[in-house]
């Protein structure tokens, strides 16, 4: 029995297959929001599920309970989802997975996840990822990518990423999909580590566009793009009251600029970790009514 559960078997146009997943790829819930937002301004429609049972831990992602009808007691099951859009007057179509990242059996979820691209004839597969980093919320946001092909990624004149270590299930699905022959690509934003607001619509907004370059779809961005401006403007608030913390920024701010001439950062930057808790605190003692966060 196959893990992927169709509703429907959408007819689309070549379409892009975008994924993102929610938990350690996830930091300021940027890829979740980016292909949230994605979604929200088409119309999409659940087409397909990965039954959840042989992958997710259900005490670490819990399922729902809501009253249907204002009695009866339904339960609503994490799942990974796959979604539909037909865009018109573009050159192909869209096909949106989003779900919590799996806890165990990634190599049987990835073969579900690569069956589903084949079966919607996907010609490419996009995965979202943002991790933390200490990088300065003032500047650009840094996207770096590995793809299936690397002409592909020089292509698209994203940076080449050089991370080794520890990976989560966006890199897992995008080595499963180049092995398979599918043409893929991995997308990754760095989030300030010493911000904790969620969702951040600034490197959410980075990864839109990233996508929006890759595919050639366009997506309406200005609400995001509002959010982004207020977000930058809360924090650049918060940071400015606090000498500590406007401190650490501006030595984060000329470590990026002050770029080596083998194109290297500084080494040496300085840890984060204290500040970031100082930081947070301040900004849930500002709540809503102070402008934080």
């Amino acid at each position: 029995m196959s893990d992927l559960i169709w509703s429907e078997r959408p007819s689309l146009r070549g379409p892009v297959l975008i994924a993102a997943f929610g938990g350690w790829n996830d930091a300021g819930d940027a890829a979740s929001a980016a292909v949230e937002f994605i979604g929200a301004r088409f119309e999409p429609r659940e087409v397909a599920r990965i039954d959840p049972d042989e992958f997710i831990d259900f005490t670490d992602v819990r399922p729902t309970v809501r009253l249907a009808e204002g009695q009866l007691r339904e339960i609503d099951w994490p799942a990974t989802t796959i979604s539909a859009v037909e865009i018109a007057g573009a050159e192909s179509d869209l096909a949106i997975l989003q779900g919590a990242e799996p806890a165990m059996r990634w190599r049987r979820y990835c073969a579900a996840v690569v069956e589903a691209a084949r079966e919607l004839d996907a010609r490419m597969v996009i995965t979202l990822g943002s991790l933390l980093a200490d990088v300065p919320h003032t500047r650009p946001v840094s996207i770096s990518a590995t793809g299936s092909d690397r002409d592909l990624v020089d292509r698209l004149g994203f940076d080449h990423t050089n991370y080794e270590g520890p990976t989560g299930i966006v890199g897992v699905v995008q080595h499963a999909c180049a092995e398979a022959g599918l043409s893929s690509l991995s997308l990754w934003a760095s989030v300030p580590h010493y911000v904790a607001a969620a969702p951040n619509p600034k490197v959410a907004l980075a990864l839109l566009r990233a996508f929006e370059g890759a595919t050639g779809i366009a997506v309406d961005g200005s609400e995001l793009e509002s959010a982004a401006e207020d977000y930058e403007r809360q924090v650049s608030a918060a940071v400015a009251s606090d000498p500590e913390v406007k401190a650490f920024v501006e030595r984060l701010e000329s470590a990026l600029d002050e770029v080596s001439e083998d194109g290297s950062p500084p080494a040496n930057l300085p840890s984060a970790d204290t500040i970031a808790r100082d930081f947070q605190s301040f900004l849930r003692q500002r709540g809503p009514e102070g402008g934080g966060a």
